[in-house]
Order: C-alpha cells, then structure tokens, then sequence
C-alpha cells in the first residue's frame, strides 16, 4: 500500500490539487475520518482502496443522518485492489490514471442503498451500501474468503468458494420488492444498485447506480449453476434472462426474510444475517468522473 501511497502524493501533486491526506489503520477508520472532514466544512472526498473503503466512506458522509443537500463529492482512487463500483462507470483501476479522473467539474448523482439486518449481538444494524449485496452462498463465500490468510492471494475465492459450496443448501425465502414477491426454495439472492462484484463478476448487469432502482435476483435453479454458469457471467453478465433466476425491480426496496438465518454482505463485508431490508437513497452522493 505504501507504493501506492507513494503514487497517489505524485499523481496529485504533478496535477496541482491540493489535498489532505488520512490513512487508516483499522477497521472503521474511514468513516470516522469521513466524518469529521465533513464536519471540518471539506466537500470533496477521495476513497483510496477497494469497495470496503469506499463502504466506510459512504457511512461516514451519512453519520447522523445530517447528509446535505446537494450531496458531498466522492472521488473513488482504486489503487488497483479489485473495486467494483468503478467498472460500473469504466473507471480505472490504475492509481495516475484516477488521479486525472480528480480533476474538473464532471460529477454523477449516485443511489446508495440503506440495509437494515441482524448483527452478531442480535441487534439490528444499519449500513449504507453503494454497491451490491449478496445473501446465502455468494456471502458465506465472501465470509470464508476473508478468514483465509491474504497471502493465498487470488485462491482465497477459490478455496472459499469450494468451502461455502460444500456447506450450502437451498433454503426456504421470502423476497418482496415494492408490490413484487417471490416465495421459495432459493440458495443466492442478489439486491444490486451496481452491475459488479468479486473483481469483476458481472452478476447484475441490468443495474446501474443511477437510475433510482434496486434489481433483487433469486437463484433458485439447482446449485450446481453457482459454477455452471460462471462463464455467462464472466463474459457479459448474460445469464439473465434465465427461467431459474427470478428478477424483480424495487424504486422503494427490498426485504428478505429466510426459513433460518443467512449471511448478508454487501460491498464485500459481511454486515449481519436475515431477516434484512434495503432501501434506495436515490442521487444522494455526486461520483466525481
């Protein structure tokens, strides 16, 4: 991280933006910092790093529910972790290259979603997600994967996804989006604001982080198509429309209720387990482009 660190100050500095740089140290530190640059009067903040630095930075510019109106700036430095959102909009990866993407006036009004699940101590939790959120198998893998050692690399997912595939089971559920519902046995569901995840899998391609929409997709065809259809997904995103993938689309949310409890992650962070809410905040933060 220090070289990219290193390769941020000298993007910045060769473009003349000025500039005040916070790094964190643990677990929560970029909302808080978030925070109080906003209580400090800045308006323009960066998140360098992956979709959980991003995450803590959206929770940090809604602390207090006392966002403004018209939202804080979101600057998005991936520094090449694997972001998600920024695929979204074609964003790149590199860390000079999205310090050019600093400059200038171009913003977009970006939806955040509001979820609302069951935390570790059984009390409910709320999180702002900018992302996308995954309940039952795509979030037991996220949750192996983070308990492997980072030094395994790239075969983090795939050990943990053969570990959570082995454990999983379809599960009775209960999904509503705004007047949609769909009950039955189902061993994935999606709620999406934005079309990636898990470094580049193109999981709901019909969902832009933009138009005012959740798209929730339930995989209820046999669990053997959480491989078999990787390479549709990988591609283009063109495993939908498919007859074992039920999709429904909410302008006000999302709730999930399942016959046991099961893991909710969003951004890549396990948040809490079912029952869970999401609810659309649309065009409350401007992505800067």
């Amino acid at each position: 991280m220090r070289r990219e660190l290193d390769a941020l100050e000298a993007g910045l500095g060769r473009r003349g933006l000025e500039y005040r740089l916070s790094v964190t140290t643990a677990p929560g530190d970029a909302t808080r910092l978030a925070e109080q640059a906003l209580d400090d009067g800045y308006r323009f903040l960066v998140a360098v790093g992956g979709d959980g630095t991003i995450q803590e930075v959206v929770n940090g510019m809604f602390a207090g529910d006392r966002l403004a109106d018209p939202g804080p700036v979101l600057g998005v430095v991936a520094a090449n972790s694997g972001c998600d959102l920024i695929r979204s909009f074609g964003l790149p990866e590199d860390t000079d290259a999205a310090c050019q993407h600093l400059m200038g006036e171009d913003t977009y009004p970006i939806d955040v979603m509001r979820v609302t699940c069951t935390d570790g101590r059984g009390e409910r939790r709320v999180t702002y997600s900018h992302n996308l959120s995954e309940i039952g198998l795509g979030a037991a893998i996220a949750e192996h994967a983070a308990r492997m050692p980072a030094a395994l690399g790239r075969a983090r997912r795939f050990l943990a996804f053969w570990t959570a595939f082995a454990r999983s089971r379809a599960v009775p559920v209960k999904v509503s989006a705004d007047r949609h519902l769909y009950e039955g046995p189902a061993w994935n569901v999606i709620v999406a604001n934005a079309q990636f995840t898990s470094g580049g899998l193109r999981l709901s391609p019909r969902s832009f982080p933009g138009d005012g929409v959740l798209d929730a997709l339930v995989f209820h065809g046999p669990r053997s198509q959480a491989y078999t259809m990787l390479p549709r997904v990988y591609r283009h995103g063109d495993h939908v429309p498919d007859p074992d993938i039920h999709e429904m689309r909410a302008r006000i949310g999302v709730s999930i209720e399942a016959g046991r409890p099961l893991r909710v992650v969003a951004d890549g962070c396990v948040l809490g387990t079912t029952p869970a809410t999401f609810e659309v905040i649309p065009g409350r933060i401007l992505l800067k482009l």
